[in-house]
């Protein structure tokens, strides 16, 4: 009898590579298609079975897979119900409302307050939040002003780019944790240099990619003043719950408590309020969940398994360096970008932080500036790239593909080794204190 966390061995090798990563191409078509629920679980469940019948993946470290992955995917629905349900209290459209306030119709001041309402909402509430929640409304609030284009697509850059700052930050980041064991402050500490200046690279290249937003004055686009607009009031339930839920996760990290716990008790707190106010239908707080979402993603965990042992993950695994100096730590990034632009980020995560993991901490936070960061270069590096553009279309938008492709291709690169250099700079700098967490 094979071991649990054992693979079966295959009497025709290519034939079960081809079923893995056959398997796993059918799996991100349908995120990019992104149909329905019962489609979604159909598909995943049936290529998870394809690749057992096959033995490219024992039933045995399937099992062990789902486990390793169920806390990611409950906090993944818990972070998912917080944000639909503060959106449903109306915290991102009092959010994009003062967004515009504060701006004064000036577009270069709308889109700085625009980037670090992406920024934190991207950090707080995960890139999901403001690809779907907050994009439609900063795009209301620019309507008029020389600052829409800017600010749409401020929200897609910084839906990947800002998700550096907190282990909860991008779904990418939980599925790495297991392999840093370091506390929240600690990966504070060490990430937040690359965060700003992640962001502030992202910010000059959208000023000099949208020439429009830099000229300073006070008027819409037909040189009609800007007309006041009402503000609604923050809702405080929201605000409070998920300041709190901030401040359990540093507290939970300490203790070695979960995030899907904390997360999950501030989705309860927000469902039991917006139930109790009417706000919502018992049936809205399940379907925030995307429960059906929940499942696919273990699905493709398990058939990212599969890959993993086949000619594509022995290729990739040539390619990791043996080192952890600058040199190595901008390949580390750049191959993290070229897989997770090849086959998304969340596969490319499960494939390529394993293999990097033995070269200690700093590699495969150089990995996660590639994932993340760099999973801006096409529309399918992310799914918040895919996610951003159906939902501004579904709600009427138009999108230039062609020049979102083409700010990707210029932008990206400069700030994916602008974060890893940042990254080792400051890992040099700390190492003497930090000696610990960054073995």
């Amino acid at each position: 009898m094979p071991e649990p966390t054992e693979h079966y061995p295959s009497p025709v090798p290519v034939f079960v590579d081809l079923v893995g990563v056959g398997c796993l191409a059918v799996l991100l078509a349908t995120a990019f298609r992104h149909p329905r629920g019962r489609h979604e679980v159909l598909l995943g469940i049936g290529c998870v079975a394809a690749v057992c019948s096959v033995e490219a993946v024992s039933p045995s470290a399937a099992l062990d897979q789902v486990r390793a992955l169920a806390p990611v995917v409950l906090f993944l629905a818990a972070i998912l119900v917080v944000a639909e349900l503060s959106a449903a209290e109306g915290l991102f459209t009092a959010l994009g409302q003062r967004v515009r306030r504060a701006g004064r119709g000036d577009a270069r001041r709308f889109l700085a307050l625009t980037f670090v309402a992406a920024a934190v909402v991207t950090a707080t509430l995960s890139l999901d939040a403001t690809v779907v929640l907050l994009t439609p409304v900063i795009v209301a609030a620019a309507t008029g002003t020389r600052a829409r284009d800017a600010g749409m697509h401020a929200c897609v850059r910084l839906a990947n780019s800002a998700s550096l700052l907190l282990p909860v930050s991008n779904l990418t980041n939980l599925l790495a944790l297991p392999h840093l064991e370091m506390h929240f402050a600690t990966w504070i500490l060490v990430m937040a240099p690359v965060w700003v200046a992640v962001i502030a690279v992202e910010y000059l290249a959208m000023l000099i990619a949208f020439p429009e937003v830099r000229r300073r004055r006070n008027a819409l686009d037909d040189g009609r003043p800007a007309a006041p607009l009402d503000v609604r009031p923050i809702p405080t339930v929201p605000l409070v719950t998920v300041t709190a839920m901030l401040v359990g996760f540093g507290a939970g990290s300490t203790f070695g408590v979960a995030p899907f716990w904390i997360a999950g008790a501030a989705a309860a707190v927000l469902a039991a309020h917006a139930l109790h106010s009417k706000t919502v239908r018992p049936v809205s707080v399940v379907h925030a969940a995307h429960p059906s979402f929940a499942v696919f993603v273990l699905c493709l965990g398990i058939v990212v398994l599969a890959v993993s042992d086949s000619f594509l993950g022995a290729a990739v695994a040539r390619l990791v360096p043996e080192h952890n100096g600058l040199l190595e730590l901008l390949v580390i990034a750049g191959l993290a970008t070229v897989l997770a632009n090849l086959v998304n980020n969340l596969p490319a995560t499960l494939l390529l932080v394993p293999l990097v993991a033995p070269l200690g901490t700093i590699a495969v936070l150089a990995a996660l500036v590639g994932l993340n960061v760099g999973s801006g270069l096409t529309y399918p590096g992310s799914l918040a790239n895919l996610l951003w553009r159906r939902t501004l279309r579904r709600a009427g938008t138009p999108v230039d593909d062609r020049r979102f492709t083409l700010h990707a291709l210029t932008v990206t690169p400069v700030v994916v080794v602008v974060g890893t250099v940042v990254l080792w700079s400051w890992s040099e700098v700390i190492a003497s204190v930090w000696t610990q967490a960054l073995q």
